[in-house]
């Protein structure tokens, strides 16, 4: 049961024209804020679709601060932690953000299949008549604290009959369509964008995070194909299904990356700073030949000044990091199959996030998941920095892909009760959903 709609009023790049974009990862570990200038493209052999060539001119990364889960814990850390990044991204790209396209991956992030239907009368389908049956899919299920992030339009029929890509001119007696509407509780939005608004900056759109990394990581033919994309955050793992080149489906579970470097923490007694750093440079999802021989210099919370490291093995620390692991690929393979989306994802899955750059994580996916699993990069993004070229950068290149996409979305053209907050863009979110809709499987 989804609430109140918020479906993105960002408006698309268009075609032949460039244009400046803003956007900003606000994660549970780390801030990222990137400005690009998109400038027109003709249509290549490779990343079709995308309209526009992206060159970024401004970049800022920090630790984020006041922010736990996925959501503002302390809003005046969090807006401290927010001005510090998009002020460095502002200084090299030599100008002052004003609205932003921003990530969610919180407020238990996940999506619904709904499905309506118009009479045609026998006559041609007109723009109107989707329109009409894109309105006809309606508030009447709505939970009150949720909000709709994207409706995405994935398949037309004409008399029961599915696979229509475009009804208009044809001729038929009942036009269908199918919704894949990606929502998340609405409070943790809010308070995202109320430190933006704190920041001086309203919030253009809001992106899910599994959409925005695949996005940036999928090739043509995995995303037309079927493919799951599985995104490794700090404080959450999501992921989203694409078919026939659109997103069907996503989700997300409470795990990530941090819970990991508790874990290590907990067991080692060592600060959490500590416990990050070994995961990084150490640990591996895979058990190696030299494990019990390999020693890994700690040092345990409470010792003094001067006093030697202790010491453990790289196979206890290997111990401890792969039962969590494997609870992550086991969780979103037992809600893949839940949701009865295994078999529409195809043959491979993608892996993003800081987390899925852990040694062996690809080999253990594969035998997890029993399917192919590669490594997602950012694609097609000229002039990104080093360090903004790993798999932990996927959310924030891929927004910066949503500009170009982003018309396939529908978007409620009638304004009915809308959230009240202010003078920005939750103030400006639709209620779309009509009384003749049926939920699909």
């Amino acid at each position: 049961m989804i609430s109140s709609s918020m479906t993105a009023r960002l408006k698309p790049v268009q075609a032949g024209q460039s244009k400046l974009v803003s956007v900003i990862d606000i994660g549970s570990s780390k801030i990222s804020c990137i400005v690009a200038r998109l400038t027109p493209r003709p249509e290549g052999r490779s990343l079709r679709g995308r309209t526009h060539a992206t060159q970024v001119i401004g970049f800022g990364y920090g630790k984020s601060r006041g922010i736990n889960s996925g959501v503002i814990s302390d809003l005046n850390l969090a807006e401290q932690s927010i001005r510090s990044v998009v002020s460095m991204a502002e200084k090299q790209a030599g100008l002052t953000i004003e609205s932003i396209i921003v990530n969610i991956s919180a407020g238990e992030l996940g999506s619904q299949t709904f499905s309506a239907s118009v009479s045609l009368g026998g006559l041609e389908a007109e723009k109107a008549d989707i329109a009409k049956v894109l309105n006809s899919v309606n508030k009447a299920s709505v939970q009150k604290d949720r909000s709709i992030i994207h409706a995405l339009p994935i398949g037309f029929s004409l008399d029961g009959q599915k696979g229509v890509l475009d009804p208009i001119g044809m001729v038929g007696e009942e036009l269908g369509v199918d919704v894949a509407v990606i929502s998340a509780k609405t409070l943790p939005m809010r308070n995202i964008e109320l430190a933006l608004n704190r920041c001086h900056i309203q919030v253009q759109a809001f992106v899910a995070t599994p959409y925005a990394s695949a996005l940036s990581t999928m090739v043509d033919d995995e995303a037309q194909l079927g493919v799951a994309c599985i995104d490794f955050g700090g404080a959450t793992t999501s992921v989203s299904v694409f078919s026939e080149g659109k997103m069907v489906f996503c989700d997300s579970i409470a795990i990530g990356g941090d819970h990991i470097n508790q874990d290590i923490a907990h067991a080692l007694s060592i600060s959490i700073a500590d416990a990050e750093r070994i995961k990084t440079v150490y640990a591996s999802v895979l058990p190696g030949q030299l494990d019990e021989r390999e020693l890994i210099a700690i040092n345990p919370i409470g010792s003094l000044e001067g006093e030697a490291p202790a010491a453990i093995t790289r196979a206890v620390l290997n111990k401890i990091v792969r039962p969590k692991i494997e609870e992550i690929l086991q969780t979103v393979r037992d809600r893949l199959i839940f949701a009865k989306m295994m078999d529409v994802s195809g043959r491979r899955f993608v892996l993003s996030g800081g987390a899925s750059e852990l040694t062996g994580l690809s080999e253990m996916a594969r035998r997890i998941l029993s399917r192919h699993v590669r490594i997602g990069r950012p694609l097609g993004i000229a002039s990104l920095p080093v360090q903004a070229k790993g798999a932990a950068f996927a959310t924030i290149a891929g927004m910066l892909i949503y500009p170009q996409i982003s018309h396939h979305e529908y978007i409620a053209s009638n304004f009915g009760r809308s959230l009240r907050f202010e003078n920005n863009y939750l103030s400006r979110v639709s209620n779309w959903l009509s009384k003749s809709f049926h939920k699909s499987n």
